[in-house]
């Protein structure tokens, strides 16, 4: 069998037309994607759930951070836990710098709303978690400023050596200000 035999017209039609028929499943499947992405990203600039790529990284990530916005801490805190299981380094690494901000936050809401020493008790835990999720967040990237920052803010406010049992006036207790960065 000599190549002249397989360069024939024929055989470079059919070769052709697999090549283009390729070509256009190609484009046509790659088409319907960036459609999706398109609504995706549309869909989460307004704030809706996604409708695409439902069970999708991002989209569940998106779902979390959503209903940090209304206000929904545990159930947030469920779902980016869950997130934390699975994905890249960075996307740990952002799980749970949200992990961190959800914790900061309802410490900050906790406090503002009574000084009694339950409360207390309670908004160091959740500042604490806090430190937790930020310091998870570095170890996995290192890079991200804005936890460093929330970080710095959290650790300003955190009594210097907890002493379990010690009375009101020998601690200084939680220093509000120095919001954080980047809270949902």
């Amino acid at each position: 069998m000599k190549i002249n035999q397989l360069l024939n017209v024929k055989n470079i039609t059919i070769l052709l037309y697999i090549s283009a028929a390729c070509f256009l499943y190609i484009l046509s499947s790659s088409s319907i994607e960036l459609f999706q992405i398109k609504k995706f990203n549309e869909g989460l600039n307004k704030g809706d759930a996604p409708e695409y790529f439902v069970q999708g990284y991002e989209a569940r990530f998106s779902s979390a951070f959503q209903i940090v916005k209304k206000g929904y801490f545990k159930e947030a805190t469920i779902l980016f836990n869950n997130l934390a299981k699975e994905g890249t380094d960075d996307q740990k690494s952002a799980v749970y710098y949200n992990l961190g901000n959800i914790y900061f936050k309802r410490g900050l809401l906790i406090k503002g709303t009574s000084n009694s020493s339950a409360v207390r008790d309670e908004a160091e835990y959740l500042f604490q978690q806090a430190k937790k999720a930020y310091k998870q967040s570095l170890a996995l990237n290192n890079k991200h400023w804005d936890v460093k920052h929330n970080l710095d803010r959290l650790l300003t406010m955190l009594p210097k050596d907890p002493s379990p049992g010690v009375g009101d006036s020998d601690s200084p207790g939680l220093i509000m200000g120095n919001i954080p960065v980047g809270l949902p």
